[in-house]
């Protein structure tokens, strides 16, 4: 299990990598427009995973500040947030990394966010939850650059792409 998580990690981290490098080559209108997203702009669909994160690392961890919202815009500044992002990859990253089996079938307890209660639930089935709440909200941002850009400039974001530049995920036949 724990090699999956890893490969979940590092496929978020790639992903983050090709859509900020996207997002960065449109005009500042165009990536803070309300295009009827859920969060309504590129810019608080950004935002948004970063604040995900962030909610779902400190259950995992214990440690961070808790944003205020769901729709906090955590940065203003474009540069500000990617650095963010970058950095909370790293962790997400550090954090799978660490983590034993016996981690993944233990339990956590946590506060939810929109209406307080306190959950236990095993580990593993959270992570699963994280990794594809990054996975639904980064497909948002995929599409508003798609009809920003268009299809041929957006780059993909498919698991198995990154299977095949990383090797991770694999094996090789002869």
């Amino acid at each position: 299990m724990k090699s999956r998580y890893q490969m979940f990690a590092g496929y978020n981290r790639w992903c983050n990598e090709r859509l900020y490098e996207a997002a960065a080559k449109i005009s500042e209108a165009d990536y803070r427009a309300d295009r009827g997203a859920f969060f309504k702009s590129l810019h608080g669909t950004l935002n948004h995973l970063l604040v995900g994160d962030r909610i779902w690392m400190r259950r995992f961890t214990g440690v961070g500040e808790l944003p205020p919202s769901l729709d906090a815009i955590l940065y203003e500044d474009f540069e500000a947030l990617r650095a963010a992002r970058v950095s909370e990859d790293v962790k997400i990253v550090r954090y799978v990394d660490r983590l034993s089996e016996a981690d993944l079938a233990g339990t956590i307890r946590y506060r939810t966010f929109v209406r307080p209660q306190t959950i236990q639930q095993t580990l593993s089935p959270a992570l699963d939850h994280f990794f594809n709440h990054q996975t639904h909200h980064r497909g948002q941002a995929h599409a508003l650059l798609s009809a920003m850009i268009g299809n041929d400039a957006t780059p993909s974001f498919d698991l198995i792409i990154h299977q095949r530049e990383t090797g991770v995920g694999l094996k090789a036949v002869d």
